[in-house]
């Protein structure tokens, strides 16, 4: 979701409005997602290098953050939306993981659709949380199986319990995965787009699409293969 500081900036407004902008957009967004029938939809939220960001700023954030789940939490649970997160949320203020773990109670059992926010995600640090787990299961004696197959590291990814993503979008111009679900989109289909996430959307998702559906997906196969 890139680019809110830059339409802030456009609109001669603050940083953290256009953060407040891009909030807003999630739940157009997830709302023309549902209409597509995608079932599945992660935003990438904070990285585990945007701790670096001014202090001022990254604490707007997490308040925004918090307010954010607040206030969409009846509304998730109205429209069968599930709350989950990747990322080590054990890093969030207090007050974030309060929020978090009571949407995430309130939606367990909606079915219509998945939210999934990356919050402190950073893909170099999940594969070494995974790499440590191994080594500790190793050095423990419980590591039973011998030479590890991808689907055993996978089982242990933040992402375990959800699909690898189909289609990743980058808005605002940016042509980069920037350390986001590097293992889980070595398949996954890229589009970039130059509109700003706070303008990012029913149509611009629907171009997003669109554009994904004219794609062959070949996983190292032919075409004459999939014929």
């Amino acid at each position: 979701m890139d680019g809110n500081g830059r339409w802030a900036k456009k609109k001669g407004k603050t940083r953290i409005e256009g953060h407040k902008k891009g909030a807003e957009q999630i739940r157009h967004v997830l709302s023309a997602a549902k209409k597509l029938g995608v079932e599945y939809v992660t935003l990438y939220a904070f990285s585990s290098e945007n701790w670096n960001r001014p202090k001022s700023e990254v604490t707007a954030l997490m308040r925004l953050l918090e307010a954010s789940i607040k206030a969409n939490e009846k509304l998730f649970v109205k429209n069968g939306v599930r709350f989950e997160t990747i990322g080590d949320t054990t890093a969030l203020p207090a007050y974030c993981q309060k929020a978090i773990s009571h949407i995430k109670a309130a939606t367990k059992n909606c079915k219509n659709q998945t939210l999934v926010l990356a919050l402190n995600y950073g893909s170099r640090d999940e594969i070494a949380r995974v790499v440590n787990e191994i080594a500790r299961e190793a050095a423990e004696g419980k590591l039973k199986k011998a030479p590890l197959e991808y689907g055993d590291i996978a089982a242990r990814l933040d992402t375990a319990q959800i699909p690898d993503p189909d289609l990743i979008i980058r808005t605002s111009g940016e042509q980069r995965l920037s350390n986001y679900l590097m293992l889980q989109g070595a398949y996954s289909e890229l589009y970039f787009t130059d509109v700003l996430w706070p303008d990012f959307g029913e149509k611009e998702l629907e171009k997003a699409v669109a554009e994904y559906s004219k794609r062959e997906r070949r996983y190292g196969l032919t075409s004459e293969q999939l014929k």
